[in-house]
């Protein structure tokens, strides 16, 4: 049996060596992978590739901290619009959830509301970043709180929630000031003004839209490193608000600007195509129309080979604009319908422009059609903006007031286990007094007990003290009368017969016959002190003693006649003080106990030696009780207890109205 133990012991100690063995090698394979995934050295589809693998093996340790590493570093490889990116972040949302990692958890909801936005999702996007903006606020992260906050406020932007987007943008830039002067940090600032820029732009408060965009731009201008494209995108948002203004004039100069870079049409053609549009447009509206249609068709061009078909659609709203100006309705009309198909597959503000161009360069019926659809969606749009701008409330408020109704559940709780730990704790400490008290008591009785061991040995001592002085008293006695009987007579008759020693006559004969019988008596009376000096005449007496005095005091105290019957034969000096004091003890409860319950008149008292085993009886002739149903008092189970002290056996035997038994046998060597 030993031996199969050994060798499961030893197998498993192998399979456990083993397992730990491949654990740690498919770990370094996975910190490996995510290593060569973020060398920058290598094309980004081989990086892709190191950041899967590693993903792959780090599904053998869940809810692990490697794990979660390997999922985050996957997901930075993928656009937030793809299906890829939301699988990946709800594994991390499953995963950090169970691995209870509060910021893991607040990253897979920001990056899903990322994918919703990138899906245009507004409900699943809000409700998402706000469920990240609240944990980030949990655990203190202040970067992270503002990037999300930002992120709320451009989708409440987008759905005119314009006040709700200041007030978010404006909350944002006070977790931004919190953090030190940082590239990253600095830039995120230049990001709040742009959003509040172009808010306060669509609230038509042109000035408050200059001052934050200049903001942003002069930030943007003091950055290390070639912030161009940023430098650009302010320029042309300035520009943007100077033609709201009709300062036409500050428009172009910022326009110009951009477009005098050669770069900026290779770099970023889209862009280039739709600020050279604008530039147009302000044209347009100054009245310098010189240079038009053909900037406005140039930045189409651009924007068509680019594939920026999203920023065609205000393009070709504008050639429409421009050649019904010009009463070109053919133009008007082709430019106009190129507009509204395109803006159908996008926002629903791109497509209202459409139909209300399109109401102006159509004729009769037609053009009262589209004006009808152009009424049936602006209304539609603005109700659905109310809806969105109430669900952004309403997610907010139903969201609070969860958090303040689990918030009040936890101190209800907190308050319950208070409660319940002040009762167990009251609990305890009655039980801790109790328990003290009784064991104060036991002591207390303990120490009584030892004081009347102690009293009553000091009783035996002093009884045999007593009993030693009558011995030598006894013994001087006999002396004495040794000496001064005894000896006295045989010496006058020595003396007698040394006189008569050499008579023969018969009244010699016969007084030394008399003087024979004199040593006759006198050896009787040799034998008689022998006999006297050989028996000790007071031996067993002392405890006996105690005994008698026990029962003479006791029957006085508590009214009742008793008779003592002991047997001469119990060497008392020969027995254990330990013994002599319970079974003074014994003797002492059965009193009392016949006293208070009993109401004897009688009592009989007898020891007796068989067999090396002393029987104590104690009988009274009182009223009686069940033994079988009475409970035991403390009176009887203080016998017991004694009795089993001293290995003594008690039997009790009662018969109601006839009085009680109590035999107790003591063993003794």
């Amino acid at each position: 049996m030993r031996i199969l133990l050994a060798v499961i012991g030893f197998c498993f100690c192998t399979l456990s060596l083993f397992s730990q063995s491949s654990n740690g090698k498919q770990r370094d394979s996975i910190r490996k992978y995510i290593f060569l995934s973020q060398n920058e050295k290598l094309a980004d589809s081989v990086r892709k590739d190191y950041a899967m693998r590693a993903l792959e093996y780090s599904t053998h340790f869940s809810k692990d901290s490697l794990s979660l590493i390997s999922i985050k570093n996957a997901i930075s490889f993928f656009d937030p619009s793809e299906i890829k990116y939301k699988e990946l972040n709800n594994q991390l949302l499953d995963l950090s959830s169970k691995a209870k990692d509060s910021s893991s958890l607040a990253d897979a909801y920001y990056n899903l509301g990322k994918f919703y936005v990138a899906n245009l999702n507004v409900d699943s996007s809000y409700y998402f970043h706000y469920e990240a903006e609240k944990l980030y606020k949990a655990i203190n992260d202040d970067w992270n709180t503002a990037q999300v906050l930002l992120a709320i406020a451009s989708i409440q932007r987008d759905e005119k929630d314009f006040t709700g987007s200041e007030i978010l943008s404006f909350e944002a830039l006070s977790y931004l000031d919190k953090l030190p002067d940082a590239f990253l940090y600095t830039r995120k600032k230049a990001f709040v003004y742009n959003n509040l820029g172009i808010v306060f732009l669509q609230l038509e408060q042109y000035d408050q839209a200059i001052k934050y965009h200049q903001q942003a731009l002069k930030i943007k201008e003091g950055l290390s490193g070639d912030n161009t494209r940023t430098i650009d995108i302010s320029k042309s948002n300035l520009a943007n608000v100077y033609m709201e203004m009709g300062n036409y004039e500050m428009a172009n100069t910022y326009n110009q600007d951009i477009l005098k870079r050669a770069e900026v049409r290779k770099e970023n053609p889209g862009f280039y195509g739709l600020v050279l549009g604008n530039y147009a447009h302000s044209l347009y509206l100054s009245g310098d129309h010189e240079k038009l249609p053909e900037l406005y068709l140039e930045a189409l061009k651009i924007c068509d080979s680019a594939h920026a078909e999203y920023q065609t659609i205000i393009i070709n709203q504008r050639l429409a604009e421009y050649y019904n100006a010009y009463n070109k309705k053919d133009s008007a009309k082709y430019y106009a319908y190129r507009a509204k198909d395109i803006s159908e597959k996008y926002h629903n503000d791109d497509l209202l422009k459409s139909l209300l161009i399109l109401s102006k360069v159509e004729d009769d019926s037609t053009s009262v059609n589209y004006y009808k659809e152009y009424i049936e969606l602006n209304d539609s749009i603005q109700k659905n903006e109310r809806a969105i701008r109430d669900k952004f409330f309403r997610i907010r408020y139903e969201t609070n007031k969860i958090e303040k109704e689990k918030d009040r559940i936890a101190r209800e709780r907190l308050l319950l286990m208070i409660i319940l730990g002040a009762v167990l704790f009251t609990f305890v400490l009655i039980y801790i007094i109790l328990s003290q008290r009784a064991k104060n008591k036991e002591l207390k009785f303990a120490r009584q007990q030892q004081e009347t061991n102690e009293e009553i040995y000091n009783l035996m001592l002093s009884q045999q003290d007593k009993v030693d002085e009558a011995r030598a008293l006894e013994k001087k006695r006999i002396s004495e009368e040794l000496h001064d009987g005894i000896l006295g007579r045989l010496f006058g008759t020595r003396l007698s017969l040394d006189s008569l020693n050499m008579a023969n006559s018969d009244e010699a004969i016969k007084t030394r016959g008399n003087y024979i019988e004199q040593l006759k008596d006198i050896e009787q009376d040799i034998r008689k002190v022998s006999h006297d000096l050989n028996t000790d005449f007071i031996s067993n007496t002392s405890y006996i003693s105690i005994i008698k005095t026990l029962l003479e005091t006791q029957s006085t105290a508590y009214g009742f006649e008793y008779e003592f019957i002991y047997d001469d034969t119990i060497h008392w000096d020969d027995i254990s003080n330990k013994i002599k004091i319970h079974i003074y003890r014994v003797l002492q409860e059965s009193l009392q106990n016949i006293y208070k319950h009993a109401n004897a008149s009688k009592v009989k008292i007898s020891f007796k030696l068989k067999n090396n085993v002393i029987w104590l009886s104690i009988k009274d002739n009182g009223i009686g009780f069940d033994v079988t149903k009475a409970k035991k008092g403390i009176g009887i189970k203080n016998i017991n207890s004694r009795a089993q002290e001293i290995e003594a056996h008690v039997e009790i035997k009662s018969t109601k109205n006839r009085g009680t038994t109590i035999q107790l046998k003591i063993p003794v060597s």
